[in-house]
């Protein structure tokens, strides 16, 4: 752990853990979240779903299998709207070193993720979250995905635990950080979410990624460690996860936006000008071939070609945690379909972002 600064709180002795597992007709994956944290070698003291407008079995699946539930009340701002009105019932009468724990209903975590954090968060990080694998079904696409999710959790595991955002699929706070992130949204020194001081911005599509902003600005650390792993759903379908990876997309851009030039957001903001230099030089590959496959006499430039063994290179090595066949099968350059989507995803988010097209969740 010597690599990281300072987490930022004072250590600590953790007392409870409460998870919170926000759901929206979630009949079909409900069951299998509530038992991965009852599951657990350090099981939370209370499992609460949050049924936000749910017209499906989901609340009571989750009522048969001993879990508490609070259904929203009016809420027109889904998943953040949800857990906002959660918290403010739960938070007064909480001690500053329990621990609230919110797992999205599509995800399960696997057996020590709450041990594991508790860990960390004892030690006076700000918050902990998780790497994660994707979970069955989808087909291509969602083969795909599992690929991607492996480089992830590769990453964050080479950069020992240190990664720019927890994710919605899990992530853990002290209860500490959270009320000062509800004092500081009334004060104005964060921006403020939903007027009433609630935890999760409401304003933003991606409230995840501007919660860590938000733990951040504070002067705290976050961490995703080794430890703590889940599984959690992959879009099943082409059309779904394009509209997942735009709101993904847009939301961190405007979530640089909104919180502007910073000590902490200038990383974010130097992986969107990295983003967009890559769909220039995609571009410009994309050309290049084109150009020489339509020329009388067939020839790629040397240059490309080098391009095209480190693209290749980068993904078989990568995907090696997903076995050799995988790695044997992305010498053939198949993910560059994937790519390229999400290439057009990002160009179409900035472009979105540019001239303030209406956002769709």
């Amino acid at each position: 752990m010597g690599k990281h600064r300072r987490p930022g709180l004072e250590p600590a002795e953790i007392r409870n853990v409460i998870a919170l597992v926000p759901a929206h007709n979630e009949a079909d994956a409900i069951a299998d979240s509530v038992q991965g944290l009852y599951g657990q070698t350090v099981p939370p003291q209370r499992v609460i779903v949050v049924a936000d407008n749910c017209t499906d079995a989901t609340v009571a699946i989750a009522d048969s299998l001993g879990a508490e539930v609070f259904e929203s009340r009016g809420n027109r701002h889904k998943k953040a709207g949800g857990l906002n009105q959660a918290l403010a019932g739960l938070l007064p009468d909480l001690h500053d070193d329990d621990v609230v724990l919110v797992t999205d209903a599509d995800s399960a975590l696997d057996p020590g993720f709450v041990a594991c954090g508790v860990e960390h968060l004892a030690k006076g990080y700000g918050g902990v979250g998780g790497t994660f694998r994707g979970g069955p079904g989808g087909g291509f696409v969602g083969h795909l995905q599992r690929n991607e999710y492996a480089r992830y959790s590769r990453d964050v595991k080479r950069l020992g635990g240190k990664c720019l955002v927890l994710t919605g699929t899990a992530a853990m706070f002290r209860v500490q950080v959270l009320r000062q992130i509800s004092q500081a949204r009334l004060k104005g020194r964060l921006p403020a979410g939903d007027g009433l001081g609630g935890i999760y911005d409401t304003s933003v599509l991606t409230e995840d990624n501007e919660l860590t902003f938000a733990v951040l600005h504070l002067g705290y650390q976050v961490l995703s460690p080794e430890g703590c792993t889940l599984t959690t759903e992959v879009m099943l379908t082409w059309k779904a996860l394009w509209d997942q990876r735009l709101r993904w997309k847009r939301g961190a851009v405007e979530n640089c936006v909104q919180y502007c030039l910073t000590r902490i957001t200038w990383r974010y903001w130097g992986r969107q000008l990295l983003s967009m230099a890559g769909l220039l030089v995609t571009a410009v590959y994309m050309v290049a071939i084109a150009y020489s496959l339509a020329s009388d006499s067939f020839h790629v430039h040397e240059f490309w070609l080098w391009v095209s063994l480190v693209f290749v290179i980068e993904r078989v090595v990568t995907v090696r945690e997903r076995g050799w066949k995988r790695m044997l099968l992305a010498v053939s350059m198949y993910e560059l379909l994937f790519d390229f989507l999400l290439q057009a995803c990002h160009a179409k988010a900035y472009l979105d972002s540019v001239f303030r097209r209406e956002r769709a969740w």
